[in-house]
């Protein structure tokens, strides 16, 4: 079962006039007669668009590994931060509060981000809660229990894809970039994470998603890491790729069920 459900009830936070505002995320509902985990999916594009195929696809993925799932229709530029993660935080908060409708263990909510939305699940994991966003839900937890980071924009350094950065901070960017590389962000408090990445990747080099394993491992954080050999970027489910990159998927929700 699918639909959709509104984000933000009467006024949105960081409302932008000039920028679409899609206000909502798409559930997709399994039957079932006991909470179970449930997966927000974050598709990428640079915050600049929302990938289709990161989307739709991996909810249903994950429905068939009996999770519930979730597709966040988050604001994208020229939208600017914090309305991304406003947008993801709120999903999270959602989906706990309404867990006994949704059939979900709220203890069990995780996030999957791809690319700029792997950024943007990061940081679910990572940043605080911005304190100039306003939100009925506060007193709901917006960290997830966990991250599933896939080819993830995480660094803004040398090896960080710049032009998430640009989208996401406008004309706060290149001197607030650093505040964003999420390597630097993360404590002893960040949620565990899965991160796969494909060593063959143009677009956001694999440094990206070694970076974040690396610092997770230094604060003591639960952290899962695979490297392809092949592949390029923006592979999804990457059914048809070469090689066996296609089994993160499986193994996510091997990972997912040790919660």
């Amino acid at each position: 079962m699918a639909f959709d459900v509104t984000l933000w009830e009467g006024e949105i936070p960081c409302f932008c006039a000039e920028a679409d505002t899609p206000n909502r995320m798409t559930a997709y509902l399994i039957d079932t007669d006991h909470p179970v985990p449930a997966v927000v999916v974050l598709p990428g594009g640079g915050y600049s668009h929302r990938a289709n195929h990161e989307g739709e696809p991996i909810a249903q993925f994950y429905n068939g590994c009996g999770f519930q799932a979730f597709v966040v229709h988050y604001r994208v530029a020229p939208n600017r931060y914090p309305a991304p993660q406003a947008d993801a935080k709120r999903a999270i908060r959602l989906v706990r509060a309404n867990a006994k409708a949704w059939g979900v263990d709220p203890d069990r909510v995780f996030v999957c981000g791809f690319s700029a939305g792997g950024h943007l699940a990061a940081s679910t994991a990572v940043l605080p809660d911005d304190p100039a966003v306003a939100d009925d839900l506060s007193a709901i937890s917006s960290k997830p229990t966990g991250a599933v980071l896939c080819y993830p924009v995480i660094s803004s350094g040398d090896k960080g894809h710049q032009g998430s950065f640009q989208n996401l901070l406008g004309d706060r960017y290149p001197a607030e970039k650093a505040l964003f590389s999420l390597e630097k962000q993360v404590d002893e408090n960040t949620a565990p994470c899965f991160l796969w990445h494909t060593a063959e990747d143009q677009s956001v080099p694999f440094e990206n998603s070694l970076m974040m394993a690396e610092a997770l491992h230094a604060n003591g954080v639960q952290t899962e890491l695979h490297v392809f050999p092949h592949g390029g970027h923006g592979l999804g489910l990457a059914v048809d790729s070469v090689g066996d990159v296609g089994r993160w998927a499986p193994l996510s929700a091997a990972w997912i069920k040790t919660f």
